[in-house]
């Protein structure tokens, strides 16, 4: 791993407020990845953090107009119900929950201004950095008013923006993180300034991912019950898991005397209930959430789940060719993810998981394992190590003007 800059303390802290919001684990890693590599920078910044649904829950109990068209039609916040359509894997859903949420962050944009105004005044930030769609205009706004002159930074999360009005909101004078080159051919398209345009290695994944894993892989793999010098196949679905990791299963049980799979399941337990009740003779080894994520990839040959653009960057760091589904359910903001895979040439693209068994034959062909093999070794994302040294330019850029 890198060796990191020791940054001389000073008396007053810079309050960097990060915004992030409860649908999907995603945002949440970004934030835990990037805070986490400021402090092993030791960089004199006060991290804050700002979750979205936090304030705007926090100002309805408080007699405050409620503004989640979701919970007040079905009693329940729209990040919950974002939350389980993933676990349920009803991902069609969210092409209307998307244009829902849209429709509704504008009707409502002057009141979600009044919400956070006084809360920008309160917290008095010198940097904004949001690793969120949908609410950055708002953000950009409610600044103007609380307090103008504060630089707001927009890192994407996704290897595209979804336009209109998802990351980029060119009418704003934010600056934007993008972390491939699609991202920063849209954001210049859009109109956003060439200088308010920074482009990393990738995308943002915890500094683990690039620290050396102890112990030996083979012992490791017998610890959990399973055959070391079996080719290993690591299952993921995020924080909130997938039904489907039931379907990958079954199709993968004619791979039982050459194959065996590690699915790690998140917060899903009714999934990790079934698996290990299931009497497939694949082998296996399950577990529910875990931070462990570097060590379970450390020890499989590739990865299957979703395009997610943490999971995908993820399993390039530790060496993993991937295969992931692409057809009409998959999230519009990840959609492009499956194109970056076929143009790298690093995994495999499908159009359902039903064609898995396909796909893991192919894959596991030795020259064309050995060859997807090269490519991953030839992606080398180092934006987690990148990101702070862009902030804290934009914080002298800004301590430049007038």
């Amino acid at each position: 791993m890198e060796k990191q800059k020791a940054l001389p303390c000073t008396e007053k802290k810079v309050a960097v407020n990060i915004l992030t919001v409860r649908m999907g684990g995603g945002h949440y890693a970004a934030l835990n990845a990037l805070s986490s590599m400021i402090s092993q920078q030791q960089r004199p910044w006060e991290i804050r953090v700002t979750d979205i649904d936090e304030v705007l829950d926090y100002a309805t109990s408080s007699g405050g107009k409620l503004v989640d068209p979701f919970k007040i039609l079905l009693g329940i916040p729209g990040y919950e119900l974002w939350n389980q359509m993933f676990q349920k894997g009803w991902t069609w859903l969210q092409p209307f929950m998307l244009s829902i949420a849209k429709l509704v962050i504008q009707f409502y944009h002057d009141v979600s201004i009044g919400i956070f105004e006084g809360y920008w005044r309160e917290q008095h930030p010198d940097l904004v950095v949001s690793l969120v769609p949908l609410y950055n205009r708002g953000l950009w706004d409610t600044l103007q008013k609380a307090k103008p002159g504060t630089p707001v930074v927009t890192i994407m999360v996704d290897f595209a923006d979804s336009p209109p009005h998802f990351w980029i909101e060119p009418k704003t004078e934010s600056y934007v993180v993008c972390g491939t080159d699609r991202a920063v051919e849209q954001a210049r398209s859009l109109g956003v300034k060439e200088e308010r345009i920074f482009q990393t290695s990738g995308m943002i994944i915890h500094p683990r991912f690039y620290e050396p894993i102890p112990g030996d892989r083979r012992l490791e793999k017998q610890r959990l019950g399973l055959d070391p010098d079996r080719l290993t196949g690591l299952v993921l679905f995020g924080g909130l898991g997938s039904m489907v990791m039931l379907e990958i299963a079954k199709r993968l049980e004619c791979f039982k005397d050459e194959l065996q799979l590690i699915f790690l399941c998140g917060h899903n337990e009714k999934v990790a209930k079934a698996l290990n009740e299931s009497q497939s003779q694949l082998p296996k080894f399950v577990t529910n959430f875990t931070k462990d994520i570097p060590y379970y990839m450390h020890l499989c040959d590739f990865f299957i789940g979703k395009p997610g653009p943490a999971s995908i960057s993820e399993a390039l760091a530790m060496k993993l060719p991937v295969i992931v589904e692409h057809n009409a359910t998959t999230l519009i903001a990840e959609k492009y993810n499956s194109e970056w895979i076929q143009q790298k040439q690093v995994g495999l693209v499908i159009p359902s998981f039903r064609k898995i068994d396909r796909a893991v034959k192919e894959l596991l062909e030795p020259e064309k394992l050995a060859q997807y093999r090269a490519n991953v070794a030839a992606i080398n994302n180092r934006a987690v190590f990148e990101i702070p040294d862009i902030l804290q330019k934009i914080l002298e850029l800004n301590m430049q003007q007038p």
